[in-house]
């Protein structure tokens, strides 16, 4: 009997990231397991968190893995501590923090579509563990994240395997449809954003299995693009969809955005202090800031740049 070619070590790491995936997917609860996830105006909600991670241009190794926590229902970020800097003045976009974390990593497993998680989460997960153990006060009671949820090719994206590791209640937070188990992103689909007409107005995705992984949720007024909400882990889907649209000044939750500002901002300076050129960060074209939006005039950031825009 001919015997099977011995797996390379690329098929042995994707068989054991499939392993560890369904492990830990087992793992997830995608109910509401918090007293002010189930009160109308989360009363008892302080501090929410958002994590991000961001690229240097043209080097896929070399990237700035942040989270920054956020008062809640201000959205207002001031320092319990001097925030993390690269010997220079820390800029003050937008939002003032309550805690900030930014980190250059390097980032050497290889990317796989719908193995995200297993290149960026471990930089993640050392972040919120850098908190608990620094000023435990200050630990988010949530987490947004740039990316899916449940809304996966397994169930079990970037904010479920987050969430998981952390046991943090995790919103995944996508600025593209991720078309999986029959989810296109076609004229029907197109034709249900139209309709969508107020801030929080939304629609469930529902997949050819029946089953409803995330909902498309217009989180601004001026906003001509949704943003693709899913669970992560500790929270229903319903909660997650009405906390994200609190949480929008400008479409994207206000969470996330000051975390991608603020590290790609610390890539700009931790180069700027090793004498390096200074690239425009890989992780997104859009504007920094973005400015509030007169009436009529919608704000839209760009897509990303690097890697593949839906988050898995």
């Amino acid at each position: 009997m001919a015997r099977k070619a011995a797996r390379g070590p690329q098929e042995e790491t994707l068989s054991l990231w499939k392993r560890e995936q369904a492990r830990l997917k087992a793992l997830v609860v995608d109910r509401d397991t918090e007293a002010w996830q189930r009160d109308p105006a989360f009363s008892g909600l302080q501090r929410v968190g958002g994590v991000d991670v961001s690229f240097v241009k043209d080097d896929s190794v070399s990237a700035c893995a942040s989270l920054v926590v956020l008062n809640y229902p201000e959205l207002e970020v001031a320092f319990d501590s001097p925030p993390p800097v690269c010997e220079v003045d820390h800029p003050s976009p937008d939002s003032e923090v309550v805690y900030e974390d930014c980190r250059m990593v390097s980032l050497t497993a290889p990317y796989v579509s719908g193995y995200l998680a297993f290149r960026e989460v471990p930089f993640l997960v050392d972040a919120v563990q850098r908190l608990q153990e620094k000023d435990p006060q200050l630990m988010p009671q949530v987490l947004f994240v740039d990316g899916n949820g449940v809304l996966h090719h397994r169930g079990f994206g970037v904010a479920c395997h987050l969430g998981v590791l952390t046991d943090v209640p995790c919103i995944g937070v996508a600025k593209k449809l991720l078309q999986v188990d029959g989810l296109e992103n076609d004229a029907a689909h197109r034709e249900k954003i139209r309709l969508l007409k107020a801030g929080g107005d939304s629609f469930p995705l529902m997949g050819g299995s029946g089953a409803v992984l995330g909902m498309a949720l217009k989180s601004h007024d001026h906003s001509t693009k949704p943003l693709y909400v899913s669970v992560g882990h500790k929270m229903s889907l319903e909660t997650a969809v009405r906390l994200t649209h609190s949480c929008c000044r400008f479409r994207i939750p206000e969470p996330v955005r000051q975390a991608d500002i603020r590290s790609r901002d610390y890539i700009r300076r931790t180069l700027a202090v090793q004498g390096a050129p200074v690239p425009q960060p890989e992780r997104s074209g859009k504007a920094q800031r973005p400015k509030a939006c007169p009436k009529g005039v919608s704000e839209e950031p760009a897509g990303k740049n690097g890697l593949p825009e839906a988050h898995n």
